[in-house]
């Protein structure tokens, strides 16, 4: 009976709501009419974004239909170049800032695991231009005292900061390039990156220095290590044998003293600038050769899209600078003077593991106004707002899902909602500083209902991008004023994109609707092929009537107003027993949405005709389940093990899958209680899931799943 009083209550109380709601949209309607005109953003739904050369063949490319305004972005050819410009006519502008760390300490939690925790300043301290000028250049005297000079690599392995900016434009002010290893990398992978590119100059931090100790013997050609230091100046006495250790401050200030000549205009477009592995998410890392041409495709790019910015933003800074995304991204937003602030995932929000209790996150101190993520990041935000609006109670889940929806209905006939923005989206977007305008996400597809939840609770507006490491982050990118879901955007300004037939598939550009196929870039955003891998160069890579192209894997959709849609990966393909072709990756996207998941890998095999989804499940999320099958009492582990959890799990998903048909949805569940980080080797350090890893991780695992009458449920 007092269960039915409340949902009374809520059905009363949401309906008086609701009655208040539409006499508000009645009487101020055609005032929002006038003053927010929203047909102008209705009519943004019929623009044609991209078009195709030659459209009788639907073989040919389709390129950006937009031209953008003059700049100097348009006419720079070198990342050097196009920087030394923005601080000549910038010198007293703010260009990067971090806050200071004063020292680390260890903090036990409750349930016993230790988290360092860093003592940092409560502001951000900022270089201008001049003095970031300078720093480039003292640093890249001191490279060429130490004896890089032109045509030399230089290794920068480290986690994104200031010095990894500054180290990679003073390579690129001696003619040098950089080659770059995720800070997360294993030892095999940054051993054979070290040695496949002979690099005799590494540049990395103190904290990282045990970790390449490890394999010092085998490493030949390595003479000298320039570290960044920590706030504890000692460095523990490792042996290094005949290889130089250098502090990056003392070598600044060597070049600082220094007299030697370094000049810019020294680099041409075609000279190498990144040697740059990646992720490693089906193998040992690649190493791929992006010259600065490609970088600057992909920067003019970007200008097309985003040549409305001015300086008054701020570009929050923590993805790896090691993917290129990142780079490219700092690279325009410093060349359209917007300062830089940088950050970590460690330290990012108020409750980032590596900020002490009652301190601030960095977004709360700095207040971006333009953050770059991942999917996955934002389905980890989506599901953390979730969880503190369950908590609140059953009325207050109601009214938040009827203001979402609210917003969603005026969002898509083109009127904004400052009532709900005010007492909904601000208190969320104070997660990250409260001033968060614009959120870009690539890597990997975004999924509709995320894109459609984060644009609308937070007020922002996200756009989804496409590109890879072979294209310099350059593909794809969605306007400012498209309000699609689900789609990575027109080509970039500049760059062509076309489909190709794949015919296991059953992809075709003669396809109806839209075409469909594996999708093919080309432009000079397309690098220069794999490091010393001539064979898989050769396959990937085409020259055609002038223009260099890049064949993906990946399988696109292209609709009517030129953007384009990532439906399938040849490489996450699956064909069933019975012969159907299952997209892994899609099912992966459609159900990493659950509450429940923190990541999954979905596995199918030829000789059955079921999925297995294994799932590192979100502790917090499987224990508030577990409370409605009286299952609080066990430990994570146990739960992961638990039958009944296991079920409840599988019918969580089929509640959620609602995109998904029959054969598309897993028919046994693995939970696995170990935690999915780039260290372990099943995630990569973009968070992307290395497949491979993790079916031979939980190869066991799976062939018992796929034994006749198993479940999810494991041994003890």
């Amino acid at each position: 009976m007092a269960q039915e009083n409340v949902s009374m209550g809520v059905t009363v109380g949401l309906g008086v709501f609701k009655t208040i709601a539409t006499a508000y949209d009645i009487v101020t309607l055609p005032i929002y009419s006038i003053f927010q005109r929203p047909w102008v953003k209705r009519q943004s739904k019929r623009k044609i974004r991209a078009r195709q050369e030659d459209p009788s063949d639907p073989y040919s490319a389709w390129v950006k239909v937009f031209k953008p305004p003059a700049h100097p972005i348009l006419e720079e050819d070198t990342v050097d170049a196009l920087f030394s410009r923005s601080a000549r006519n910038n010198p007293n502008h703010n260009c990067i800032g971090s806050r200071k760390i004063f020292g680390e300490e260890d903090e036990k939690q409750a349930d016993g695991k230790v988290f360092r925790k860093f003592i940092q300043d409560d502001k951000f301290t900022w270089l201008t231009y001049k003095e970031t000028n300078e720093r480039i250049l003292n640093i890249s005297r001191g490279l060429h005292a130490l004896g890089l000079k032109r045509g030399d690599s230089v290794m920068i392995f480290a986690e994104t900061r200031m010095e990894w900016f500054l180290s990679a434009m003073a390579a690129f002010r001696i003619g040098a390039s950089i080659s770059t290893l995720y800070a997360t990398l294993g030892l095999d992978g940054l051993q054979h990156g070290i040695n496949e590119t002979e690099i005799s100059y590494l540049i990395t931090t103190h904290d990282l220095l045990p970790k390449i100790n490890k394999i010092i013997s085998n490493l030949p050609k390595l003479r000298h290590i320039i570290y960044i230091e920590g706030p504890n100046k000692s460095v523990s006495k490792l042996e290094w044998g005949d290889i130089k250790l250098v502090p990056l401050s003392i070598l600044e200030e060597q070049g600082k003293q220094s007299k030697l000549s370094v000049e810019t205009g020294v680099i041409k477009p075609d000279d190498t600038a990144v040697v740059m592995y990646t992720s490693g998410s089906t193998g040992v890392p690649k190493g791929v050769i992006i010259t600065h041409r490609n970088l600057m495709a992909t920067i003019r790019g970007f200008y097309a899209v985003a040549h409305s910015l001015d300086e008054k933003e701020i570009y929050m800074a923590y993805l790896p600078l090691a993917h290129v995304l990142e780079l490219a991204a700092e690279c325009f937003f410093l060349s359209m003077s917007i300062p830089i602030g940088y950050s970590t995932p460690h330290t990012m929000t108020d409750k980032s593991t590596a900020v002490r209790r009652g301190c601030s996150g960095d977004a709360v101190i700095l207040k971006p106004t333009i953050m770059a993520s991942v999917p996955l990041v934002l389905d980890r935000i989506r599901k953390a707002v979730m969880e503190k609006v369950e908590a609140k109670g059953i009325f207050f889940k109601e009214l938040f899902s009827f203001f979402v929806q609210y917003k969603r209905f005026w969002t898509n006939w083109g009127f904004g909602t400052p009532i709900v923005n005010l007492f909904l989206c601000r208190e969320i977007k104070k997660i990250l500083g409260g001033r968060v305008r614009h959120i870009v996400s690539g890597s990997a597809p975004l999924s509709p209902d995320t894109h459609e939840f984060i644009r609308n609770v937070m007020d922002v507006v996200l756009i989804q991008g496409y590109g890879l490491t072979e294209t310099a982050a350059g593909s794809a990118l969605m306007d400012f004023d498209d309000f699609s879901v689900g789609r990575a955007g027109a080509p970039l300004y500049g760059l062509k994109i076309k489909l190709t037939d794949w015919v296991e598939g059953n992809y075709h550009p003669t396809d109806k609707p839209n075409p469909r196929g594996e999708i093919i870039v080309g432009g000079d955003c397309v690098t220069a092929g794999y490091f010393r891998n001539d064979g898989l160069t050769s396959e990937f890579y085409k020259q055609s009537n002038g223009v260099h192209w890049f064949y993906t894997g990946d399988i696109g959709e292209i609709y009517p107003d030129g953007t384009v849609k990532l439906i399938d990966r040849k490489k996450d393909l699956v064909k069933l027993q019975y012969g159907e072709y299952i997209s892994l990756g899609k099912v992966e996207t459609e159900l990493k949405t659950c509450p429940v998941v923190d990541n999954i890998c979905v596995y199918g095999d030829s000789f059955h005709d079921y999925l297995i989804a294994i799932v590192a499940p979100n502790e917090k999320a499987l224990r508030n389940l577990a409370k409605q099958y009286n299952r609080e009492n066990m430990t994570h582990s146990q739960l992961c093990k638990d039958p009944m959890m296991v079920e409840a799990v599988k019918k969580m998903f089929h509640e959620r899958a609602n995109n998904l048909n029959r054969t598309e949805r897993p028919a046994k569940i693995l939970l696995v209680d170990e935690e999915w980080t780039p260290d372990s080797g099943l995630v990569t350090a973009a968070l992307k899931i290395r497949r491979r890893n993790i079916e031979a991780r939980y190869i066991k695992d799976i062939d018992r799943l796929y034994k006749p009458n198993s479940n999810g449920a494991q041994s003890a």
